[in-house]
C-alpha cells in the first residue's frame, strides 16, 4: 500500500514551485488532493492534469488564505469532494524582500496575512474536517526563521512566528491526535525566489550554494520528499519539530 493511500490533502499554494511539488508527489503516494491557488488558476489546473494524466485524483479550489471566508469556502469545497480531510500543508506564501527603510505598513500586513494569519484559518477550518480520528499539519517554513539574511528581515519574522505556532499546537492538539511539523526549506529554486531575484548566476544564487555543504540549491522535490514522510505513518512519532531541509545549510 502506497504511504498516502486514501488520505486527503489540502495544500495551500499549490500552483506551483514547492506547493505544487507536493501536491504531485502526495499523489503519487496515494493521496487525494485539493490543489489551493489564489490566483493562478492556469497553473493549478496543470497541477491537476498531471495529477490525474498519472491515475491519481485532485481537484483545484481557489481562495486567498488570508481572507476567512474564502477558507471556509476551500474547507466546504474540501468536504463537498471527499468527506472529510486527514492532511493540511501551509504553503501558501508571500515572499517579499526589502530593507527596513522600505518597509510599509502594506507589505506587513500583506506578509502577515498571508504567512501567518492564513495558516491559523486553514488550521481552524482543517481542525472542522479532521474529527475524532485527528489529522496530520506540515507548515512550510523557512530556513530564513534561523538564520535570517539582510533585507528579510520582514519574511523571516513571520516564518519564525509560524514556528512558533507549531510548537505551541503540537502541545496544543497532541492529545486530539492532530500532528503538526514545520518544513524549514534552504535555499530553493522556485518561481517565487526568481521573482525575488535569486537567479541562476547571480550573485545571491552563488552566495547560497557557496554556504551550502552539498554544493547546489534545492529543488521543489526535495522538499516535498520530506513532505510525504512527515505526513505518512513513518512520521507517527514526530511531532512540534522544525526540521532543516537545506543541504546542510546552517547561518551565513
Amino acid at each position: 500500500m502506497s504511504k498516502l493511500e486514501n488520505k486527503v490533502a489540502i495544500i495551500t499554494g499549490a500552483s506551483k514551485g514547492i506547493g505544487a511539488a507536493i501536491a504531485k508527489h502526495f499523489a503519487a503516494a496515494g493521496a487525494k488532493i485539493v490543489v489551493n491557488y489564489a490566483s493562478s488558476k492556469e497553473d493549478a489546473d496543470k497541477v491537476v492534469k498531471a495529477i490525474t494524466d498519472n491515475g491519481g485524483t485532485a481537484i483545484s479550489v481557489q481562495a486567498d488564505v488570508s481572507k476567512e471566508a474564502d477558507v471556509i469556502r476551500l474547507a466546504e469545497e474540501t468536504k463537498k469532494a471527499f468527506g472529510t480531510l486527514d492532511i493540511l500543508v501551509n504553503n501558501a506564501v508571500a515572499q517579499g524582500y526589502a530593507p527596513i527603510e522600505q518597509i510599509s505598513a502594506d507589505a506587513f500586513y500583506q506578509s502577515y496575512s498571508v504567512n501567518v494569519l492564513g495558516p491559523i484559518l486553514t488550521i481552524q477550518a482543517a481542525l472542522k474536517l479532521f474529527g475524532d480520528k485527528g489529522g496530520n499539519i506540515i507548515n512550510i517554513s523557512s530556513g530564513a526563521s534561523k538564520y535570517p539574511l539582510p533585507g528579510a528581515s520582514l519574511y523571516s519574522s513571520t516564518k519564525a512566528a509560524l514556528d512558533a505556532f507549531t510548537i505551541a499546537l503540537s502541545k496544543e492538539l497532541g492529545g486530539r491526535n492532530i500532528r503538526i511539523n514545520s518544513i524549514l526549506p534552504g535555499a530553493t529554486d522556485t518561481e517565487g525566489a526568481r521573482s525575488a531575484g535569486v537567479t541562476e548566476g547571480s550573485d545571491y544564487e552563488k552566495m547560497f550554494i557557496a554556504n551550502t555543504p552539498l554544493g547546489r540549491r534545492g529543488r521543489p522535490e526535495d522538499i516535498a520528499k520530506a513532505a510525504v514522510f512527515l505526513a505518512s505513518d513513518d512520521a507517527g512519532w514526530i511531532t512540534g519539530e522544525q526540521i532543516s531541509v537545506s543541504g546542510g545549510m546552517y547561518g551565513f
